[in-house]
């Protein structure tokens, strides 16, 4: 591990007391003096994002650009996003359970932070604030590590969050950023045991893929891809199936809540196939399966198309003949994040509801609600598509861990 990662990592430890230490009105004090510190600092954000925009443009696409730029309202947006986590509820001190023993004593479960929290993510600069907000409300060090594409950005809303931490008498070193973008640099995070308590990648199945194989003694939180489907039922009210398509597939096709895959019933197919190719022409290019290629001009679906984060104005559509067997289509290509049922029949929602096995299945409602701020939670640290601990968005409670305090008069064993 270089000697710059292991004297970061080393302060994120140090100030890891400091941190827990504070009470809530403290850490939320920071939030609001980081908030404001983010407007303050706007104009430079700005300027740093607008030369990452350069270094970028031709080698991203025009999607993706769109992830990475920064304006002043989207920074008032991130401000706002830390002011939102302020009005939340710190999990911290909460007493999960209590059971007094036989002998006396009282057992209590308490939500406790994790400690050093380091993320790993690609070209969203939105991110460095969001985590640094929900790290620093559930009492935990934020060890950021962003992606080359937003490297300026990136240290521009960092130094203005340390800013408004020092402008608070806060411990700066609760938000760090590892300049280091290489690969190595990720690996040294990886294999950081002892110094980072939980490692949590953010971005395409790639990173993620990488950060899970290679961490080496540091536990992970898996953040999933989204290949999310919309699923159009016999009896569906089909206006409605159209609109939440339209919105799923198209208002961000960059996020990871986006819709990847719709698949519609054959017995509504050729009443709702041209509906939706109305809607999305000319922006999204169809892929379109055989059965639904018999019915609107498209292009035809790979082998690999039903199983494609395309983050870009692209779909992939198929017609089934059931439920069940819309169920074992999206069950064998989803990735476990978000998956959605248009029905007006109760029973055919509450199978799907059950059989599907996502973190979060709607029913006649649009994927793009998966998100931390629309649950609730505030902003949120990703979407975990993990079935053991974090499960969907990731906000205060999921960044908290717990421990046994055990009160007692004397007893001995």
């Amino acid at each position: 591990m270089s000697e710059q990662i292991t004297a970061l990592l080393q302060r994120a430890q140090a100030a890891k007391p400091l941190l827990a230490a504070l009470d809530e009105g403290q850490r939320n004090r920071l939030l609001e003096a980081m908030a404001a510190a983010l407007l303050l600092h706007k104009d430079t954000i700005i300027a740093a994002n607008e030369k990452d925009l350069v270094n970028a443009r031709g080698r991203i696409s025009e999607v993706m650009l769109d992830r990475l730029r920064l304006d002043e309202s989207r920074i008032a947006g991130m401000a706002q996003g830390l002011l939102d986590v302020v009005a939340l509820k710190s999990p911290l001190g909460m007493v999960e359970s209590e059971v007094k023993r036989p002998n006396g004593l009282v057992i209590r479960k308490v939500r406790v932070p994790v400690g050093v929290i380091a993320i790993i993510y690609e070209s969203r600069p939105n991110v460095t604030s969001d985590a640094a907000a929900l790290c620093l409300k559930s009492g935990n060090v934020c060890v950021l590590r962003g992606g080359s594409d937003a490297i300026l950005s990136n240290t521009a809303i960092a130094e203005a969050l340390r800013a408004g931490l020092v402008a608070a008498d806060g411990p700066a070193d609760a938000v760090l950023l590892v300049e280091d973008t290489t690969h190595a640099g990720a690996g040294q995070l990886m294999e950081a045991r002892g110094l980072v308590d939980l490692l949590i990648p953010r971005g395409g199945p790639g990173l993620i893929r990488a950060v899970v194989d290679g961490a080496r003694g540091v536990p992970v939180i898996e953040t999933g891809t989204g290949i999310c489907h919309i699923y159009v039922d016999a009896e569906a009210d089909l206006d409605m199936a159209a609109s939440i398509l339209y919105n799923a597939k198209t208002s961000r096709p960059s996020v990871c809540n986006a819709a990847e895959v719709c698949l519609v019933h054959a017995g509504v197919a050729e009443r709702f196939l041209p509906m939706a190719a109305g809607v999305l022409a000319p922006q999204v290019e169809l892929r379109l399966d055989e059965r639904a290629k018999r019915i609107i001009d498209g292009t035809p679906a790979g082998p690999d198309d039903f199983d494609t984060e395309y983050n870009d104005f692209i779909l992939a559509v198929g017609v089934v003949d059931s439920t069940p067997a819309a169920i074992e289509h999206i069950n064998t290509h989803s990735t476990g994040h978000s998956d959605a049922i248009i029905t007006a029949n109760a029973a055919t929602a509450a199978a799907f509801t059950a059989a599907v096995d996502s973190a979060a299945v709607y029913v006649n409602a649009s994927t793009r609600f998966t998100d931390g701020g629309e649950f609730g939670l505030g902003c949120e640290m990703g979407i975990s598509t993990q079935k053991i601990g974090a499960r969907g968005p990731m906000g205060l409670y999921e960044l908290t861990s717990y421990k046994y305090v055990v009160q007692g008069n004397g007893q001995v064993r």
